[in-house]
């Protein structure tokens, strides 16, 4: 097969002398594996290999994607991306021939313990079925699903400035859930919904208590299929790590993403409460607020070393102390919007544009024990996993249910409640932050289901956090 390097040397000899380019060429594996009550479901596997040619001339900027790596289809995209940059000349939001272009030069690859391709596939679907058969607890689960998601992909970027990045991702996605049903009730309990996603081999299975996890996945959802509603009131609210997942995602990741801030980002999912002159002032939350873009920690399911813009991934704060800091920009934002930004440029696949993306996005410890934070509330409720979501246009009202709920009843975690759901606005919720989680009850989750842009981009996310107390907040029962 031909290699990314030798695509890569072809175009470097198409390319005219003088042009300023950059090529991204994107080579990938899939590999989903499911057992369904314990009926194995087909395997799916998929491999997608393309390029992207980006062109800045003439103050404008164009790109074009081909699965064609030919000399014929390689030329054919740097021709349109050519047009398309000569079209938009003095016609673009700003002149692109000023535009950075990277030139950096590195490699990464994720860590990896057990290669997923080690494993033989009858050995993956024993797990599998061990796994299905786990949450068969009752006759009242009526639906058992055990499934892993492995993805390899290899990256190449280069530049007519020189760059020279190549990277190496493995991901997998581990994935269990139990619905009990009786009667007109219905409720499904899962692994944390797809959270404890990573980057490495075949030990993820193990450290995401996919082999481990099955009976207490069922027995949660028996305990909400008799559980009352969720009461409905102003209370505290003790969020878990799996919960906080999306509350950092929407809450704090979307509205920071520099093209909302600088309104390019409409029609698809809205722009941002956040404005560009909040940053270095703007108090998001409490003094107990510190939140990182991270993309070095090499287990998290967004890391790598560069971004698809080919900037040097750096530990950043966004957050600090509860005061905005940067947003999540990368290199192009930044040289238009003169602000702070991190290496955040990021692309789905070799078919689509880099956009500014979160990556791995993170709420630092703090110092609470959970035991001290559930013993400091007299009336709250814990709500674990995120099950469904709604938020306004500019990233601001929000309102999020939960599939698992237990109500804190003067200083004690005491009885399961279904359906809990909370409400508030972005803008003031994480001012209430009370108590963040020491480092022991930090933990290291994502997402790879993180949609945006037209047309849609959907990428991995990490999300890592601890255990967070919020007062006072509007909380309701219901489906």
């Amino acid at each position: 097969m031909t290699t990314l390097e030798s695509i890569a040397q072809r175009f470097q000899r198409i390319a005219p002398a003088g042009l300023r380019w950059s090529l991204r060429v994107v080579d990938t594996r899939t590999e989903q594996l499911a057992v369904r009550d314990d009926v194995v479901q087909p395997l799916n596997l998929e491999e997608d290999r393309g390029a992207m040619v980006t062109v800045f001339e003439r103050g404008g900027s164009g790109y074009a994607a081909s699965a064609d790596l030919s000399d014929a289809g390689l030329t054919r995209a740097l021709e349109r991306a050519r047009a398309w940059a000569q079209a938009s000349g003095g016609r673009s939001v700003a002149d692109f021939d000023q535009a950075p272009l990277a030139a950096t030069r590195g490699e990464y690859a994720s860590p990896l313990q057990t290669a997923w391709d080690a494993i033989p596939l009858t050995e993956k679907f024993d797990t599998l079925r061990a796994a299905c058969a786990g949450l068969n607890v009752s006759e009242k689960i009526v639906d058992r699903h055990a499934w892993l998601w492995h993805t390899q992909r290899d990256a190449l970027y280069v530049t007519s400035a020189g760059a020279h990045n190549r990277q190496h991702f493995e991901f997998v996605v581990p994935m269990l859930s139990a619905t009990a049903n009786a009667g007109a009730q219905t409720q499904t309990r899962t692994l944390g919904g797809m959270t404890h996603c990573g980057q490495g081999g075949w030990e993820i299975v193990a450290s995401s208590g996919f082999t481990t996890a099955a009976q207490t996945v069922a027995d949660e959802a028996l305990q909400l299929l008799a559980a009352p509603d969720c009461p409905s009131g102003t209370m505290d609210l003790l969020a878990a790590p799996d919960q906080m997942v999306l509350q950092i995602h929407e809450s704090i990741g979307h509205p920071l993403e520099l093209d909302r801030i600088l309104g390019d980002e409409r029609n698809y999912a809205g722009t941002s409460f956040v404005t560009p002159d909040m940053f270095g002032r703007y108090q998001y939350g409490s003094a107990l607020l510190n939140v990182t873009y991270d993309p070095t920690r090499p287990e998290q399911i967004a890391s790598f070393a560069f971004d698809d813009e080919g900037l040097p991934a750096t530990r950043e704060y966004l957050i600090r102390d509860g005061i905005l800091q940067r947003g999540l920009g990368g290199g192009t934002s930044q040289w238009r919007s003169g602000l702070p930004g991190v290496a955040t440029a990021r692309a789905t696949n070799w078919n689509r544009p880099p956009m500014d993306r979160m990556s791995n996005l993170n709420v630092e410890p703090g110092a609470s024990s959970l035991t001290d934070m559930i013993a400091s509330v007299e009336r709250g409720v814990l709500m674990r996993t995120n099950r469904s979501w709604s938020i306004d246009d500019s990233r601001n009202k929000f309102q999020f249910g939960c599939e698992f709920g237990q109500l804190i009843e003067n200083g004690r975690l005491t009885q399961v409640v279904k359906n809990p759901n909370y409400r508030g606005i972005s803008a003031t919720f994480w001012r209430s932050l009370k108590a963040v989680g020491a480092a022991d009850t930090f933990e290291v989750l994502g997402t790879p289901h993180c949609g945006k842009g037209e047309p849609n981009q959907v990428i991995d996310v990490g999300h890592a956090a601890p255990p967070c107390l919020f007062a006072a907040v509007d909380v309701f029962g219901g489906a």
